[in-house]
């Protein structure tokens, strides 16, 4: 176990270092008005994604862009449990962060889209989200001259379903992690964090609390689909996972999400029903408390974990210590 964690330590580190550069010049970028297309006559394939992730054009009336459900100053997450979309309609499930989706595969809480450019067009098209076909946002884009001439400059054609989707990717893999108190001290600073977050790191590894067993990695999941117990058919209808596959096996399951930023990223759980990391503590500890006769849950939540008050907050601590520095001080 100690050898497992000085790897994800030291793979952590790696692309800390690797994409300092990037984090940096996205800092600068998010000072500046996302309103109109770029004016410059060369940019990266980041800096046009990263407009197009601001441009409201991308909705049918022009109301909302990706960025008003995925908030930089939430870690890219929003800040309710439904997001409101086109003429105020409420998605159908939370707007989690699109930090760390670089290294991602199988996208949103069911796992529809194979891959993070698969899922661009996704929340275009959503009549609740950005209710645009998305072939008419193709057309807006090549309308319109600037944007128009970036995608000649960088892709050499005209804009299209792949390469616009290729540059909105592009940007959502500059949004990796920068400095936590975790990760200052793992690299070897021993004050970094508190001893009550000292204890939550032993907690979130061991056997009672059981966090490490889905959620483990640089950034702390397996990019596995569990049944957490938020399904039981009745009031609780969201089949997740199942929905796309239609196997009895995926009942009810949904994909883990990375706890980076988890500091930052609340209301939680793909329907966003809790609103702070002490509830989303309080479940765990017994999920049949709060759901009644769920379906499919996972063996690892049957029995309730005997989390003590005290242990409760040590885990809280530890959890609180993922988040960016430059969250922190929001």
């Amino acid at each position: 176990m100690p050898f497992f964690w000085h790897f994800c330590s030291a793979l952590k580190t790696f692309r800390i270092v690797f994409f300092a550069s990037a984090l940096l010049l996205l800092g600068v970028l998010m000072l500046s008005s996302f309103r109109h297309a770029p004016e410059s006559d060369h940019y990266t394939k980041e800096e046009l994604g990263q407009q197009l992730f601001f441009d409201k054009g991308l909705s049918l009336d022009s109301s909302v862009s990706c960025a008003s459900c995925h908030i930089p100053a939430f870690a890219f997450s929003d800040t309710v449990a439904l997001s409101k979309g086109f003429q105020g309609r409420l998605g159908l499930r939370n707007a989690p962060s699109v930090m760390n989706m670089k290294f991602r595969d199988l996208m949103f809480y069911d796992g529809r889209a194979k891959s993070l450019r698969d899922q661009v067009h996704f929340p275009i098209a959503d009549p609740n989200e950005m209710n645009l076909a998305y072939e008419v946002a193709i057309q807006r884009i090549a309308a319109n001259p600037v944007y128009a001439k970036a995608f000649q400059q960088l892709y050499q054609s005209a804009p299209d379903a792949i390469n616009i989707a290729d540059a909105i990717a592009s940007f959502e893999e500059t949004l990796e992690s920068s400095e936590t108190p975790f990760d200052r001290y793992m690299s070897g600073d021993t004050n970094a964090i508190s001893e009550s977050a000292k204890r939550g790191r032993e907690l979130f590894l061991g056997d009672k609390a059981k966090c490490f067993d889905c959620h483990f990695g640089p950034d702390f999941t397996g990019d596995e689909f569990r049944n957490i117990g938020l399904y039981n058919g009745k009031e609780d209808k969201d089949a997740g996972r199942f929905n796309v596959t239609k196997d009895s096996a995926d009942l009810g399951k949904f994909k883990v999400p990375g706890l980076r930023n988890i500091g930052v990223t609340g209301p939680y759980m793909h329907d966003g029903r809790f609103k702070t990391l002490d509830a989303v503590i309080n479940y765990y500890n017994n999920p049949s408390a709060f759901v009644r006769d769920p379906k499919n849950i996972d063996p690892l939540l049957q029995a309730p974990l005997n989390l003590s008050k005290a242990e409760k907050e040590d885990l809280k601590n530890f959890l609180l210590s993922l988040t960016d520095k430059r969250f922190n001080n929001r």
